[in-house]
């Protein structure tokens, strides 16, 4: 009761006091034009339209033209016609979180849709597009975070404050690997971004794979494929928003998003509604301009702040790993994972390629016993997989090579290591253990 109490006191002191009116004058497509709000609106405002019904129709400011804005709709056009009443509102978008968020589920405009009652609201205001701390003031990447997931921790180690990738095509395990990593993450907070999902896999998400414990400390943001674009990109905004409030509180959050491909894919459609012209693959400059604006929001924050890790999926079209948005996004994250088709072939989840995935903070946060491990690990690997059709076709005769015969020696044990399911939790310095015990190496813990 004290919760809802100080919420409606909140809301009652955000009542503006007037209002501003214009009307629609032409609706193209899902394009609508408002006259007479000369001087009022600004790219990325939010104004309301009065359907014929009285139904209120929630759009976005995207662009303007002969004097007109060109607003674009959160929802479907029925009942939108010719002098239609719009209503300016709130210059900016802007949320008002609360701890008390931890364990809800929210759509793209922090509503829950957990069917769990109201949330409570906090009295300062985050806007929904932020910008990053300055690059000067930031601190650099703090220690390693555990994710529990044995590929991860000890072939791409993640440290606090870092952003990854995860890219993959369909169906190779990327949603599978994310729900690994925040039920067995020890970061304070997860936050965890579901962006154009099928709406069928929200509910198993949270239930199955996040489970009680994993969601007590988790906030979900939830749009799915059927949203119109407009939702689909607030709601990635709505995930770092939150995320940054949490890291002011000095938390270290992990920030999960799937998929950074579906927030870029409801860009273009957003952007070649308002008569942006395409470039590469159909993806117009503005794509490539929101996502570094996105993806820097996510990192360490300055001296008295937390951290954001940020572990961003990437679908891959065509399992093309240089199509434009994965090669876009791979140029500003901080490292990648490459998630194999021809591994998960193999019947091995999480179908990591350690080859091809790189962290790039790694070494500098490793101690020299660790990196002397894991190096060994990926020769061995790599020299099996050079030799790979030789052996099958049992063309390659043992003795012929000695860095051979001891790849295929150890090969087997290493792709049991990599191997885990999803219910299995592997701590970091467990799997360093591990590593080395399966590479005959001695290895002292650090923490010891």
């Amino acid at each position: 009761m004290p919760n809802l109490f100080h919420t409606m006191i909140n809301e009652i002191g955000r009542i503006p006091g007037h209002h501003v009116y214009g009307r629609v004058s032409s609706v193209r497509g899902m394009l609508i034009e408002v006259s007479g709000v000369e001087g009022e609106l600004s790219i990325g405002d939010h104004c309301r339209i009065q359907a014929r019904s009285g139904r209120m129709l929630l759009c976005e400011v995207v662009g303007f033209r002969d004097g007109q804005a060109l607003v674009m709709p959160f929802g479907t056009l029925e009942g939108i016609g010719l002098g239609c009443r719009v209503e300016i509102g709130a210059a900016e978008p802007v949320i008002f979180p609360d701890p008390s968020w931890l364990g809800r589920v929210v759509d793209a405009f922090g509503r829950p849709i957990d069917g769990n009652g109201p949330m409570a609201t906090g009295p300062i205001p985050y806007s929904v597009h932020n910008n990053p701390p300055p690059a000067h003031s930031r601190q650099r990447v703090g220690g390693k975070i555990d994710l529990g997931v044995r590929g991860m921790n000890a072939f791409l180690t993640v440290c606090k404050g870092q952003r990854m990738g995860i890219f993959a095509g369909s169906g190779i395990g990327k949603s599978t690997l994310l729900s690994m990593m925040s039920r067995n993450t020890d970061a304070d907070v997860s936050v965890i971004g579901l962006i154009g999902e099928r709406g069928r896999e929200a509910r198993e998400f949270i239930e199955d794979d996040l489970g009680e414990d994993g969601m007590a400390r988790s906030i979900v943001v939830v749009a799915t494929s059927d949203e119109p674009p407009l939702v689909r990109r607030q709601a990635a905004y709505m995930t770092m928003a939150i995320a940054e409030y949490f890291r002011d509180l000095k938390r270290d959050v992990l920030c999960l998003m799937d998929s950074v491909t579906r927030f870029a894919m409801a860009q273009r459609e957003i952007s070649l509604s308002a008569g942006e012209p395409p470039a590469t693959r159909g993806y117009t400059p503005t794509v490539f301009a929101e996502l570094p604006r996105l993806l820097e929001r996510a990192g360490p924050g300055t001296q008295d702040q937390g951290s954001i890790t940020g572990l961003f999926t990437v679908l891959v079209e065509g399992d093309d790993h240089n199509e434009p948005v994965a090669d876009a996004v791979r140029g500003i994250l901080d490292g990648h994972v490459v998630l194999d088709r021809t591994v998960a072939e193999r019947g091995r989840y999480p179908a990591i390629n350690i080859l091809r995935s790189v962290s790039r903070t790694m070494p500098g946060c490793n101690t020299p016993e660790q990196n002397a491990i894991v190096a060994r690990a990926k020769r061995l690997v790599a020299t099996y997989e050079d030799m790979s059709e030789l052996i099958r076709l049992g063309a390659y005769r043992a003795g012929s090579d000695p860095q051979v015969d001891e790849a295929i020696y150890y090969n087997g044990a290493i792709e049991e290591f990599l191997a885990q399911s999803k219910q299995d939790n592997t701590s970091l310095e467990e799997g360093y253990m591990r590593l080395a015990g399966i590479l005959d190496m001695p290895y002292a813990s650090p923490e010891a």
